[in-house]
């Protein structure tokens, strides 16, 4: 068969033909798959999945960090509370002399403007506390960098990389535990602080609610409680001093530890020259400035009277949230004898004759208290012995069973025999173990005769010694058993000593107090005592009478130890078994009651109210009324 010739059109055609066949079997063949299913996923560089994993984990992370900060921020405390962070009131307690005996609650003398601040206290906390203040965003990084880096090196924490800004809003908003949680909830504070407010007004807030020891907030409360001066008056080693007590306010508190203090003042002066604030020369001569302290606490024996105190002014003022200013009748220098005297005493025979404890109060003829110590040490027990104890008087409480006698119609010169007694099985005993006979009242008083104040007591009725001792006003029940008259009930020694201050005020009463006025912190009185009085309890002759007796127990009785340079009253007690020891006398100027005795009632080795209670109570007086003129007791 002849062959077709080749056309250009059949060329072209053949040619297409071949291009076709080459395109496809250049396809990639597919294999069957079934109707439905889906194609596998395209292949990924390994690049690719690495940036793609990257990604993911960003983007989780930044939702862990979110959830954990959102988790902290919704525990934050109201920040629209700032301007008024709450507080304890305060309560001030002054002596007669307006010198400070106690501070409760929280003192705050009211915000104080930037402008009113000196400089150089504003330097004094920078150079101290954060020196790159004005230049970090609320965390300072080089600053806990440069601390870690110090700790490590000296293998303890010896500095910390807080910011005044991060002490704020820990101060402010959040509690003193140490976690994690409270350290990122302090960031974040520190930044909306730094967000919120300009330099200048996060060191004012700071300033002013900053704690410096002593119950005090801010600056201003703390130069009027140290000082006792605005803080615009303070020089500079004063605002050394202020500083100073950022770091612990407790420890270097000049009321505590003035040397201390004295001593962290000059490290800041020392920063403030390093911190280029201050010149050698300024600093050196700051050193030299000398401090005038305001008026420290008159000691921890003072605590006993201001807690008592205390108790009493809500009963004038109510409970309230205003702060309070209380002044007193306390004297700081008989304060100051009573308790260097008792601590003398105890010192001296505490071991010895197992005397653990004292007590001592010393009233006005009126009832002012100018002195009370309750106990050893107010540090160790506040309990106070001289309020709280309930002990039983012994001879103390012959007062009593004398007067309701002398009330009766009898008199001091009236004769009574000492001669054993039993009532009802009871026989009580001398403590001399003899007996005198016939004796008189003032002599069974003097000489502490017990048998003879048994019969007095029964001829004149256990209800009216009773009725008398509740009249002078001892407030302890007490039981009409035959050894009432021996002091077999309970009192305690404030009322004990108030009692005999009738006595002392001519037969009036002499309710014992310590407030004389109440201000708030406005300077407003909301209490001033008058002179009112319950009037007359005792009358005239009675009066007379039982001075004549009391003056009797120290001139020639079981009192004799207490004898003074001037004339004097009083009367010794002791419990069964030496377990109280008592003395309680007074002149024309004093009333004081003094008790030795064990917290748990052990009996002291022979420790007789006649004995060393009497001579602390002498050494007392005496130094009390040093200087002043003799006066005789004062008549009805």
């Amino acid at each position: 068969m002849a062959k077709k010739p080749t056309t250009k059109k059949t060329a072209i055609k053949k040619q297409g033909g071949k291009k076709a066949a080459a395109r496809k079997s250049a396809r990639p063949k597919l294999e069957a798959r079934p109707v439905g299913s889906k194609p596998p996923p395209p292949k990924i560089s390994r690049w690719g999945g690495l940036l793609r994993w990257t990604a993911v984990l960003a983007i989780w992370s930044g939702l862990i960090v979110s959830g954990i900060l959102a988790y902290y921020a919704w525990d934050l405390p109201d920040l629209e509370k700032l301007e008024t962070p709450s507080r304890r009131p305060s309560v001030t307690i002054l002596a007669s002399d307006n010198s400070v005996i106690a501070t409760y609650g929280d003192l705050h003398a009211g915000a104080v403007r930037f402008n009113q601040v000196p400089p150089y206290l504003v330097q004094a906390i920078i150079a101290t506390e954060d020196r790159r203040f004005f230049d970090h965003f609320g965390v300072d990084v080089f600053g806990i960098a440069r601390a870690a880096v110090t700790n490590l090196i000296a293998g303890k924490v010896r500095q910390g990389g807080s910011t005044l800004t991060q002490q704020l809003a820990k101060n402010l908003f959040l509690t003193p535990e140490r976690s994690l949680g409270r350290k990122v909830q302090e960031l974040l504070l520190a930044f909306w602080l730094e967000a919120r407010f300009t330099k200048q007004q996060i060191l004012t807030i700071y300033l002013n609610r900053v704690y410096l020891g002593a119950g005090t907030y801010g600056v201003g409360a703390a130069a009027r409680r140290y000082f006792g001066k605005s803080i615009r008056e303070v020089s500079l080693r004063e605002a050394a001093l202020l500083a100073g007590l950022l770091k612990a306010p407790t420890r270097y508190s000049p009321f505590r530890n003035r040397k201390l203090g004295l001593k962290r003042a000059d490290q800041v002066l020392a920063n403030m020259v390093a911190a280029e604030f201050l010149t050698k020369r300024d600093a050196a001569a700051a050193q030299n400035e000398r401090m005038q302290f305001a008026g420290r606490e008159t000691g921890s024996g003072a605590r006993y009277f201001a807690d008592w105190l205390l108790e009493r002014a809500a009963g004038f003022v109510g409970r309230t949230d205003q702060d309070l200013v209380i002044k007193s009748t306390l004297v700081p220098r008989l304060q100051k004898i009573a308790e260097n005297r008792v601590t003398g005493m105890l010192t001296k025979i505490g071991a010895s004759k197992n005397v653990g404890q004292a007590a001592l109060v010393s009233l006005t003829p009126t009832g002012a208290i100018r002195a009370m110590v309750g106990g050893r040490r107010y540090v160790a027990s506040q309990f106070n012995r001289a309020t709280q104890a309930l002990r039983q008087p012994g001879s103390a409480f012959k007062l009593f069973v004398y007067l309701a006698a002398l009330e009766a119609g009898l008199r001091a010169s009236d004769m009574v025999v000492d001669s054993p007694v039993t009532i009802k099985g009871w026989r009580p005993r001398n403590y001399s173990g003899r007996y005198l006979g016939r004796i008189t009242l003032r002599d069974a008083l003097a000489k502490s005769v017990n048998t003879a104040a048994v019969k007095v007591s029964e001829k004149v009725g256990r209800q009216k010694v009773v009725k008398a001792a509740e009249r002078l006003g001892i407030t302890s029940k007490l039981k009409g058993h035959p050894s009432i008259a021996l002091g077999a009930g309970e009192a305690n020694l404030l009322d004990m000593t108030a009692a005999y201050a009738v006595f002392a005020n001519r037969g009036y009463s002499a309710w014992p107090y310590g407030i004389i006025e109440i201000r708030d912190g406005a300077n407003k009185i909301l209490y001033r005592r008058s002179a009112v009085g319950t009037g007359r309890l005792v009358r005239a002759e009675a009066v007379e009478g039982m001075q004549e007796m009391l003056r009797e127990v120290v001139t020639s009785g079981t009192g004799r130890r207490a004898r003074l340079n001037r004339p004097a009253a009083g009367k010794t007690g002791t419990s069964q078994g030496f377990r109280d020891a008592w003395f309680i006398g007074f002149t024309a100027e004093l009333v004081t009651g003094v008790w030795l005795g064990n917290d748990n009632s052990t009996p002291m080795k022979k420790v007789s109210g006649g004995s060393f209670p009497a001579t602390l109570w002498k050494d007392f007086m005496q130094d009390a009324l040093r200087g002043t003129p003799v006066r005789r007791l004062p008549l009805p």
